[in-house]
């Protein structure tokens, strides 16, 4: 049987009621009052306003942690799988070995320097939104994720708690289990990358494998980006659609 790897994004995701990243109700075209997207999701923001950031992301990601796998999800589940999504959606679905190479939108680490390998923890959502305070008051949610985080004025190397998330100034480590996707990729000799826009050095990395393996390449997308490279097969379809037609 053909080694196959799945490299998937966020429309996979779509289907279960989560935004697309670069779509018109996209995360990364959706800001802050102040601050662009690409702006709030960076370490510097994290280390400089951490009450701007944690406010930010609990808006955008945490209303999504309970939103459950699609049909898509459970096709994946016994697939060999890098995601880009930190729902945590393939979990939910059974795949117990995917790589989310981007986080989990479920765990925390302590902040720590990116090398480093440190545990993951459970993140405090449950424990925030259940709180007593009026979460519509930004200034009261604000206090109440700094006190979650572990953060009084700036975030304390070794202390305070940072979202497991891979940042837009971050850089790809073995915390987010770099070494192994890339041995998955160097063994792949079929690479399907479904529900990505390929604007993310994950797919950079992924095709210069595919290239390098002389692999198959497929592209499941409903408007497909023209990669200009010869020999890839393009399916001009949801993620969704695809599973029904090839299940």
């Amino acid at each position: 049987m053909i080694n196959s790897i799945f490299i998937t994004g966020a429309g996979v995701s779509n289907d279960s009621g989560i935004p697309t990243f670069r779509g018109n109700d996209g995360f990364w075209t959706i800001g802050s009052v102040n601050y662009t997207p690409q702006e709030m999701a960076t370490r510097k923001m994290y280390c400089e306003n951490p009450s701007e950031f944690l406010l930010w992301y609990y808006k955008r990601f945490a209303s999504y942690r309970h939103v459950q796998p699609n049909e898509t999800h459970f096709w994946l589940s016994d697939k060999n799988l890098i995601t880009q999504n930190i729902d945590g959606l393939d979990g939910k679905a059974g795949n117990k070995e995917y790589i989310p190479i981007h986080g989990r939108l479920d765990k925390v680490t302590v902040f720590q320097d990116q090398e480093e390998l440190v545990p993951l923890n459970d993140a405090p959502w449950d424990i925030i939104s259940k709180s007593d305070i009026d979460l519509d008051d930004d200034q009261k949610l604000k206090i109440l994720l700094l006190d979650a985080f572990k953060i009084s004025q700036y975030p304390q190397k070794g202390y305070s708690l940072k979202p497991f998330v891979l940042l837009f100034d971050e850089y790809y480590t073995n915390l987010y289990r770099m070494d192994e996707a890339e041995l998955k990729m160097k063994l792949a000799e079929r690479f399907v990358f479904m529900g990505t826009s390929f604007s993310v050095n994950i797919t950079s990395i992924a095709l210069r494998y595919a290239l390098q393996n002389n692999a198959q390449i497929e592209i499941v997308d409903p408007e497909p980006i023209d990669l200009n490279i010869d020999n890839i097969k393009y399916h001009k379809m949801t993620a969704g659609e695809y599973v029904l037609k090839y299940s």
